[in-house]
């Protein structure tokens, strides 16, 4: 007859087993912080302007300034992505608070169908906050056929908030810059380590 194991290797049997419990609890919980850091982090950076994260907005400002301010754009392209890419004017002075449509182009110059994915931002950096996207080109990724060239419109305006700030009440140029990627699906593994090759230099 198997003698049953005694009170004190009962208890052990038991801590161990909530050891086994707390420590599983807690690797669930950093695999699910980590896939929710990368979301978490794009909204704080719209939220914020963060890093030069401009903004999105569902409708034009009702406030329009006497004061003006220069906005330039800058394009981009990375390695991998065969696109010719730039701003068909290379700077506006605006109202703050007035919407503006400007435009930038895309040209595939390869033999094949290509796809990217234009990220975004901002410099001052504290500009970020207050530069407001109703429409652009960014917000989907673009495919183009071989030899084809598109124009790709950006609708903004510059929130008038934005000469209360301490911090940005005395800017007067916004450099708006765009760098377009290889979509994922056909991004070259090798690709992401290699550097970005600037199209247009202001």
């Amino acid at each position: 007859m198997t003698a049953e194991p005694d009170q004190t290797d009962k208890v052990k049997n038991r801590s161990n087993l909530r050891i086994v419990i707390a420590c599983s609890a807690f690797v669930a919980s950093m695999v699910g912080v980590s896939f929710a850091a990368v979301p978490l982090y794009q909204l704080f950076c719209q939220v914020t302007g963060y890093g030069g994260t401009t903004q999105r907005a569902e409708q034009f400002s009702e406030t329009i300034l006497d004061r003006t301010i220069k906005v330039r754009f800058d394009a981009n392209t990375a390695s991998g992505l065969p696109w010719e890419f730039k701003p068909v004017q290379r700077e506006v002075e605006v109202r703050i608070g007035e919407t503006i449509l400007i435009n930038y182009t895309a040209e595939n110059t390869s033999d094949r169908v290509t796809t990217g994915q234009a990220t975004f931002n901002v410099t001052p950096m504290a500009a970020g906050a207050y530069f407001n996207k109703v429409q652009c080109f960014c917000f989907t990724e673009t495919a183009l056929k071989p030899g084809e060239s598109m124009e790709m419109p950006v609708l903004f305006f510059v929130d008038p908030a934005i000469v209360d700030a301490v911090d940005t009440k005395n800017i007067d140029t916004i450099t708006l810059s765009y760098t377009f990627f290889p979509h994922e699906s056909e991004k070259p593994v090798a690709a992401a380590a290699e550097p970005v090759q600037d199209n247009d230099t202001l």
